[in-house]
């Protein structure tokens, strides 16, 4: 699952070179959204990809989706720590967390090691991307450990007001 979508990157291009059954791309914008299955469909990748005009705090409410996805994907979406409530309710345990981050994120690794602690435990990875002008790119990869509680995660007011 990408959340954030958008501009379709990075999820458009890991349904094409990965041997998945499914990719979800998820954006809560209608006209990104709209953007997504265009190319989803001109790209040839409809039996594999799939588009959700919706916000993941939505998708985790669902049986289908909640703890199920072995990967989620993320790329300027919000805080790391926002990232992991976002993306821990609809991963799997033993799931992976990939964001896509730049610059100095020593107190977003603060503040995520606490929601992970709260959110069901894990593990967390900070590599730097070797890409020839990424210099200042990271990508923070997360493993979920344990199981994440239904309070999580909590609407966008309550983790404005609360945050990490």
């Amino acid at each position: 699952m990408d959340l954030g979508s958008g501009g379709g990157f990075p999820g458009i291009p890991l349904a094409a070179a990965l041997p998945v059954e499914r990719v979800a791309l998820v954006d809560s914008v209608g006209k990104k959204a709209a953007f997504l299955a265009a190319a989803v469909d001109v790209a040839g990748l409809s039996s594999r990809a799939g588009v959700a005009a919706t916000r993941a705090e939505d998708l985790a409410g669902e049986s289908r989706h909640r703890e199920r996805w072995p990967a989620v994907t993320a790329r300027a979406v919000g805080s790391l720590a926002e990232l992991i409530e976002l993306a821990f309710p609809l991963l799997a345990v033993g799931g992976r967390l990939v964001a896509w981050k730049r610059g100095d994120i020593g107190a977003e690794m603060q503040a995520a090691g606490r929601a992970i602690g709260a959110l069901g435990g894990g593990s967390i990875v900070d590599e730097a991307v070797r890409v020839t002008g990424l210099t200042r790119h990271r990508l923070v990869v997360i493993t979920k450990h344990g199981r994440t509680a239904r309070a999580f995660p909590r609407d966008p007011a309550t983790r404005r007001r609360q945050p990490w």
